[in-house]
């Protein structure tokens, strides 16, 4: 059993089960705060999972005990979005990446379509095996919603890089459309190689955001000024919208209208999954999608884990030199 990943909440490893000699994937549920019985949060996936059945959504095979610890039993891939594409065996070309992105939102698509929200789309969350097939993981922040009446949630969630502008501003009432921007930066960093908006902490973060999408005005985005910490963190300066001579370079005219779609600044008026599996960019520009098969002959599995001790190595190396 070898480690190959970190959840929300335990740790993930690679195993063999003895019986089928299939590769699974453990999720260990974390026990250790737990005094009286099992983990809600560990329930609520559970309970989640069980009902999801789709092609570009994890399949939650089964729950196992051992040792005293409790895992959960997940189909194995070889890889995740962050370690795929910080490889250099194997570059994706643009209808590669193009099915990518069109698993990731049909993904999101059926998730919405059920009632739920994922509140976690991040690289690392985002798994790849070796056929090129796409599968959304990691649901132990996701929740159900009610589609008629958006619900009050906590805006502590989505990992700060992909967080929307109106969480940062910090709105507790939102719906799947927080999932659409997050594919929105995950759209950006499947071209560019490495995620768009870095930020340090949620005041640097909307100051990363204005630097890529322009400052929001009302005008853009009516309703901002009466969000609930827009005169805190509410930007110094108006800067205009680079978006467009940013990424030229890296999207076609069809990319770069899906790309803005997904990253608009006014919730209400964000591209829903649905409308994004239409939009022209897949239906009607060339090349067609194009499942990246390729990754077939990738030497050794890419997860994040192994990028973050790779650049660890990388690091003591270079000081010790």
């Amino acid at each position: 059993m070898t480690q190959v990943g970190e959840g929300t909440f335990g740790k993930v490893y690679k195993a063999r089960n003895n019986t089928t000699h299939a590769i699974v994937a453990l999720k260990r549920v974390r026990m250790e705060a737990e005094r009286d019985g099992f983990p809600v949060t560990a329930m609520r996936e559970i309970k989640l999972l069980q009902s999801l059945r789709h092609d570009n959504v994890v399949r939650l095979h089964e729950m196992m005990v051992s040792n005293g610890s409790v895992y959960m039993v997940f189909q194995y891939m070889d890889h995740d979005l962050t370690g795929v594409l910080s490889q250099t065996q194997f570059a994706f070309n643009d209808a590669q990446l193009k099915s990518l992105c069109q698993q990731m939102l049909a993904g999101l698509s059926y998730l919405h379509h059920k009632g739920v929200i994922h509140r976690d789309i991040k690289g690392s969350n985002i798994l790849v095996n070796s056929r090129g097939e796409l599968k959304l993981a990691d649901f132990g922040l996701a929740r159900f919603y009610q589609k008629r009446r958006q619900s009050d949630y906590t805006n502590r969630v989505i990992t700060l890089w992909y967080r929307p502008p109106e969480l940062l501003f910090g709105t507790t009432v939102y719906g799947p459309e927080v999932d659409m921007w997050s594919a929105g930066c995950i759209m950006l960093e499947l071209f560019t190689k490495k995620p768009v908006f870095q930020g340090t902490d949620e005041i640097h973060q909307l100051d990363v955001i204005y630097r890529v999408l322009g400052t929001p005005t009302p005008e853009r985005w009516p309703g901002v000024t009466t969000m609930p910490w827009y005169e805190l963190v509410k930007p110094k300066e108006v800067i205009p919208n680079p978006f467009r001579d940013l990424f030229k370079r890296w999207l076609s005219p069809s990319g770069m209208d899906l790309a803005e779609e997904l990253l608009h600044y006014d919730p209400s008026k964000r591209i829903s999954a649905v409308q994004a599996l239409q939009h022209p960019y897949f239906t009607q520009e060339q090349p067609p999608p194009q499942q990246p098969t390729g990754l077939m002959a990738l030497e050794g599995e890419w997860h994040e884990l192994e990028t973050k001790r790779e650049k660890a190595r990388k690091r003591k190396k270079e000081a010790a030199g």
